[in-house]
């Protein structure tokens, strides 16, 4: 078993969902694709120093879209440069949400057959949230791919869960508070929580 976590933003919460997610199964963590430093792995370390993590496969120096970072960077990315690391239990972070473009032609979405994962969907409750998510719901129900849930990062809106969780029919993970600081503590606390849901 793998987990894909991806977001419906950039900016959605997803390094600490999968290290939330590392602390709860036990399992490795791999980027694939990292634009912009600080490196999401080194936050990983510093929270989970016990925990295996791979080298990317991609290191792009512009805190970019991939596919704009790498032609800045003079680099090709290619779906079939993309390999496992090791096969089962492995926590993937994708690069900002399903239709960022790693090229000119393939999306963070395409990766998914490959890496043989259940994916992930993390939330955070904006304005304009609930429109962001049914949309990338949708697209992941029209491909067809394996969806594990639903994490809801931030300040809690109970009506914008309510109506995403009708309309993707997607199960409720975790709720992730919006909190003053991220530690190891933190990452403990929630994955007491996310172990119980995953099972």
């Amino acid at each position: 078993m793998n987990y894909f976590v991806t977001g419906i933003d950039t900016d959605s919460g997803k390094t600490l969902v999968s290290a939330i997610l590392c602390a709860a199964t036990g399992f490795d963590y791999w980027k694939p694709v990292q634009a912009g430093f600080p490196k999401d792995s080194d936050t990983i370390k510093s929270l989970l120093p016990e925990t295996v993590v791979h080298p990317e496969q991609y290191v792009l120096k512009t805190p970019a879209s991939p596919h704009a970072a790498a032609k800045i960077d003079g680099v090709n990315i290619t779906l079939a440069s993309f390999l496992l690391p090791k096969k089962d239990g492995l926590v993937v972070e994708g690069a900002g949400g399903c239709l960022v473009p790693l090229n000119d032609t393939d999306f963070v979405v395409d990766l998914f057959p490959q890496l043989h994962a259940e994916i992930i969907l993390v939330a955070d409750l904006y304005l304009g949230s609930i429109n962001h998510t049914l949309l990338s719901a949708h697209l992941l129900k029209t491909r067809g791919y394996r969806v594990k849930g639903i994490i809801f990062n931030g300040p809690s809106n109970p009506e914008s869960e309510r109506i995403i969780l009708q309309h993707t029919n997607y199960k409720c993970l975790l709720r992730i508070d919006r909190e003053k600081e991220v530690s190891a503590a933190t990452v403990k606390k929630y994955s007491e929580q996310l172990r119980t849901s995953l099972t």
